[in-house]
């Protein structure tokens, strides 16, 4: 349309302003300016003439080869118009009239024009009258910032009328977050998202909350102020009061936990005890109010004694509410402050995505997805799942070395679920949800992963908690990247998995079924690479550029074929079994935990510990032996790494009395001039005396390891870093070594064979007593 009449604008410097966005009219700053500038455009009888669909011309197109066709289908597994080149956008704008949803996608096509002249805006809208979509889905990539045209906005818009409430759920916060892309309150996204709002009470929640959240945006807070204030004139009286009382209740959550983090820590308690006398008034005045992060359930109060918080830097709320429907028991969320949840809440809605692809696949992978909603800057609620432990406290009551031993996730199970039939569901749910989080976890890149972050519940479910980091933000120590395995997969997960090696086989039908479920998601990755797309200029800090996209693409590999991409991804699990960092950073963490926590938690008992993890080759020597560091007892055990000749690293605990009797075994053996010096015993006149014995212990290993051969390569010297006794090495250690117990020994190989487009491809995927 043409402006005309009187306008006025706020003056500001431009480069504060988004530069790539496109949208006339609607950006805005909460910075206030001194000087507004008023323009007064004329009344005039000029009319906006639309350009018509270009006639198509068949005596100057030249038909491409079966090659260039070929080609255009390749280019079209981008599935991004922002990842294309130049030339290759060029080429599929030349051929725009021979391609069609059997070899590319109409975004790819409308994204590579190359100006919007009348002339060419007219060759988009022939191609786009002529089209056929072959999914409403594929419409999404329409309404990015590419494409600021209202009639092609429009037809995308027709395309998702398509979708059921359901399915525009799952895809709701993209379409808020391109909502900054339109030009008014009459378009047809504004219609159709304040339609479907009337149509059900969880897309109406659902969009409150988003545009509440995105008013923090602050070039856009105006425009969704418009869009909220939209909603709201249309949802009438009892609806509206349904979101004043929520809004009401996060607000007190809000000032609850911004007293609880700023208290002192002997008054923290009482603080909480205190202000949770406000949330029980709330509900006295209200009676009953829903859960924003999820309408369908009903809270009338709260159970204040099972209200806590964390002690984690930003001291988030655990709130018990009681639950109005009072079979489904007490709701447990946790409210936080001082973490931005927008994309823990993007991870999470793309993991419900891939699953809801693996159930129409007919693959139920036993995803176990908890709700997370951000509702303000800095601040929102997660859904707390029942009878789930992190990997980190499964580790530390299995001791020092929890994170080294092979058996510690067996054990647990074994604890928590005696009956063998509820053992095997166990087994089965941790095979399959283990399969699905690896998947997920590599192609999002999702990083900062260690034990406090994965979480089993107890009926089997592994699943990943915490995203700020993702895309392969990795962090680092210096130089080098924290995060080293391509996913977590561990050898203790495997040992679970083959019980011990008893069943080696289940470990190859994981690779068949982490495979299968990569091949599905793979096929739709025209679908996530759009959501992604959608969420550029969503202000998120780890998703903001072209490069990002990239990532995901090249961890979904759509230009690879099905075998090709199964080769890739056993690779990848390979990696990451054979990735030693990740047991140590797991150690590190619940070292760093146990450090923290030994004020208050009783350690464990030595006797569980068992003294080894794995299995060792009794021809090879000790290369050194180094202490890492120690636990805080009366009669602190030291940890010791092992590094054998042959590279093989083993790591045991032993005390100060231990390496006192070693020595006095060697000095039986040895004259005294041949052995090193051993520390003193006695305690010194210090505080700190543990460390001072870790530094002149470490010392001793040394000069012991470094001597004479004969010394280093003692029996003594073996057993006591080895531990070679045969007690250590009982059915049910650690030590027990994985492979198959079949009594069936012949040889076997299992071969894909593919022969397509004159290729022939041979891969070897298991093999067994060869």
């Amino acid at each position: 349309q043409l402006v005309h009449g009187t306008v006025l604008l706020s003056m500001m410097l431009y480069s504060t302003l988004t530069t790539t966005m496109v949208t006339p009219g609607i950006c805005s700053t909460d910075t206030p300016t001194s000087v507004t500038l008023q323009i007064d455009f004329p009344e005039t009888n000029l009319e906006f003439i639309k350009p018509e669909p270009e006639e198509r011309r068949g005596d100057d197109l030249e038909e491409p080869t079966e090659d260039c066709l070929k080609h255009i289908t390749r280019l079209s597994r981008t599935h991004s118009v922002l990842l294309l080149s130049e030339q290759q956008r060029r080429l599929l704008w030349f051929y725009r009239h021979y391609c069609n949803n059997q070899n590319c996608s109409l975004p790819l096509i409308l994204g590579s024009a190359p100006s919007w002249d009348r002339m060419t805006v007219s060759g988009m809208y022939a191609v786009l009258t002529k089209w056929r979509f072959s999914n409403p889905l594929e419409a999404l990539g329409l309404l990015t910032f590419s494409f600021p045209d209202q009639d092609i906005r429009k037809t995308a818009v027709q395309q998702i009328e398509n979708l059921s409430n359901d399915e525009l759920l799952e895809y709701l916060p993209q379409l808020v977050q391109v909502l900054k892309f339109e030009w008014s309150l009459e378009s047809p996204l504004v219609k159709l998202l304040l339609n479907r709002s009337l149509q059900s009470i969880q897309i109406a929640h659902q969009l409150y909350w988003l545009l509440k959240n995105a008013q923090n945006e602050v070039h856009f807070k105006t425009w969704y102020q418009k869009v909220l204030a939209a909603l709201q004139f249309c949802a009438g009286k009892t609806l509206n009061n349904e979101f004043s009382k929520e809004a009401k209740l996060i607000r007190i959550l809000e000032d609850i936990a911004e007293k609880v983090k700023a208290a002192s820590d002997p008054k923290r308690k009482e603080v909480l005890k205190v202000e949770l006398n406000r949330l029980q008034q709330f509900f006295q005045e209200v009676k009953i109010c829903r859960l924003p992060l999820n309408p369908a359930l009903v809270l009338q109060g709260i159970e204040a004694d099972s209200c806590s918080y964390f002690t984690s830097n930003a001291f988030p709320l655990k709130i018990s509410f009681i639950n109005a429907n009072a079979p489904g028991g007490n709701i447990n969320v946790i409210f936080k402050i001082g973490d931005d949840l927008r994309q823990d809440m993007l991870v999470l809605q793309i993991v419900r995505v891939m699953d809801n692809i693996w159930l129409q696949e007919g693959l139920d992978m036993q995803m176990m997805i908890y709700r997370c909603l951000s509702t303000g800057k800095g601040q929102g609620l997660v859904q707390m799942v029942p009878d789930a432990t992190t990997l980190a406290k499964i580790h530390r009551e299995s001791g020092l070395i929890g994170p080294l031993k092979e058996n510690t996730i067996k054990k647990w199970f074994r604890h928590h679920q005696p009956l063998e039939s509820s053992y095997q569901e166990a087994i089965r749910n941790f095979f399959y949800s283990c399969a699905g989080w690896c998947v997920v976890t590599f192609i999002l890149g999702v990083c900062d992963r260690h034990s406090d972050n994965i979480m089993l519940t107890s009926a089997g479910h592994m699943f990943h908690i915490d995203f700020g980091k993702f895309l392969g933000h990795a962090q680092t120590f210096g130089s080098i990247r924290r995060d080293r395995a391509p996913f977590i997969f561990t050898s203790e997960m495997e040992y679970f998995i083959t019980e011990g090696g008893k069943n080696p086989q289940r470990f190859q039908e994981f690779v068949e079924l982490c495979c299968r479920a990569y091949n599905i998601v793979r096929k739709h990755s025209q679908l996530l690479l759009n959501l992604l797309e959608m969420m550029l200029h969503a202000g998120l800090p780890e998703l903001n550029s072209v490069q990002d996209l990239k990532y995901v693409y090249d961890n979904l590999r759509p230009q690879d074929s099905d075998l090709q991409a199964t080769s890739y991804f056993t690779r990848k699990i390979k990696e990451s079994l054979d990735c030693f960092p990740v047991k140590l950073n797991n150690l590190i963490h619940t070292l760093a935990q146990m450090s923290v926590m030994s004020g208050s938690t009783k350690p464990p008992d030595p006797e569980t510990i068992p003294q080894e993890w794995m299995k060792l080759d009794t021809e090879k020597s000790i290369a050194r032996a180094t202490i890492l560091g120690f636990n805080k007892k009366s009669d602190p055990l030291y940890l010791v790494q092992v590094v054998q000749t042959c590279n093989v690293v083993t790591f045991v605990e032993k005390s100060f009395e231990q390496f006192s009797k070693l020595h006095s075994h060697l000095q039986k053996q040895f004259p005294s001039h041949a052995l090193p010096a051993f520390p003193h015993s006695w305690h010194l006149p210090f505080a700190d005396l543990e460390h001072k014995r870790v530094k002149d212990l470490n010392l001793y290993l040394k000069q012991l390891l470094s001597g004479s051969r004969k010394l280093a390569n003692n029996e003594l010297v073996l057993s006591f870093f080895l531990n070679w006794s045969k007690n250590t090495l009982a059915e049910d250690s650690s030590s027990v070594t994985l492979g198959p117990h079949s009594t069936d020994h012949k040889p076997g190989v299992q071969l894909v064979i593919s022969y397509e487009r004159t290729r022939l491809t041979i891969m070897l995927k298991h093999m067994r007593n060869i």
